[in-house]
């Protein structure tokens, strides 16, 4: 087990390093000047040196690289002054360290993509057993027809529908917002809720198709049946045996969802307001800020790539197969 953990975590740093070299020389490498880029249309030859010297442009391109790695993990002496590690720069809009925006606005981003994860994962698995539970029943008709249904809406469009009823209408909840969990629970839960479950609903569509195929195949399968011809009650069968089986597919696809569901969070924070990782990431396009932009490419690459350590983890804990390999 500790060797199969290594063995991918190894290949995450390098999945790691490969990422953060091609971000880099995806903005510093251009031909064109990524300090004219951030500069404006009334930049002025000050203000470009400045720029100029902040970055390190006038140093080779590895050099340059290697100047921004070493930082994250020891800090930089910009003109402005002295970034502690982790360094990821200055924002070429607001002249402050890209880290403390990061911070503020990576809880929002976590709680949305978190909330959103145990929310379709609770409701779409469970979902999906109900259905293969009562196969070919009316249930089982009514949840698939439903998750086609979820599968084929926008997030934009539920995400405004969901106001104008819930919010605005009925007033059965609160407007969207971000509360610190740590102040205050109860507006933080409340606040997130119909995010998390906007955000869900297409997730929830494919989870509960997904169970149902795989508890439906695991339910035929020899070993089941031979645990029916032993005596075994039904809900032993159901979740001891099929549900083992279907389990590991699941995990597997979660892990990959991951990335789907920060493209999610997006549009989510911009239908709600919030400001998180994905808002930011946004703005820093539209204000051509690189530094900031890097940086959110950067952590969020890294968020994905552990999350799908862990799961390779569970994995090997649900498969014994994996941990043999």
């Amino acid at each position: 087990m500790l060797r199969f953990l290594a063995r991918r975590t190894a290949g995450a740093l390098v999945i790691i390093l490969l990422i953060s070299a091609i971000t880099f020389f995806l903005f510093f490498a251009l031909p064109s000047d990524p300090a004219r880029m951030s500069c404006g249309k009334n930049c002025t030859a000050d203000a470009l040196a400045v720029i100029h010297k902040n970055l390190g442009l006038d140093q080779p391109v590895l050099l340059q690289y290697w100047h921004y790695m070493t930082g994250i993990f020891t800090g930089r002496d910009f003109s402005v002054g002295h970034c502690a590690a982790p360094c990821f720069g200055y924002s070429f809009s607001n002249q402050q360290p890209v880290w403390g925006t990061i911070v503020d606005r990576f809880p929002t981003t976590l709680s949305l993509t978190v909330g959103g994860a145990v929310v379709f994962l609770t409701v779409g698995v469970g979902f999906g057993m109900i259905a293969a539970a009562f196969q070919g029943r009316w249930i089982d008709k009514f949840f698939s027809s439903l998750s086609l249904v979820a599968n084929s809406l926008q997030i934009y469009f539920v995400g405004i529908l969901a106001l104008a009823v819930f919010v605005t209408g009925l007033h059965w909840a609160d407007n969207p917002a971000y509360y610190p969990i740590t102040e205050n629970p109860g507006k933080w839960f409340t606040g997130m809720l119909i995010p998390w479950l906007v955000l869900s609903i297409i997730f929830v569509a494919n989870y509960t198709r997904m169970t149902r195929s795989q508890m439906v195949e695991q339910l035929s399968e020899d070993h089941v049946r031979t645990a029916r011809a032993k005596g075994l009650d039904r809900r032993t069968v159901f979740f001891r045996y099929a549900w083992r089986g279907a389990l590991a597919p699941i995990v597997t696809i979660f892990g990959i969802d991951l990335g789907s569901l920060f493209g999610g969070a997006i549009i989510t924070e911009f239908t709600f307001s919030l400001h998180g990782l994905g808002r930011l990431a946004v703005d820093s396009v539209n204000q051509t800020d690189l530094p900031t932009l890097m940086a959110v490419m950067l952590i969020s690459c890294t968020a994905i790539v552990l999350a799908n350590i862990v799961v390779d983890a569970a994995y090997a804990f649900i498969d014994p197969r994996v941990r043999l390999a």
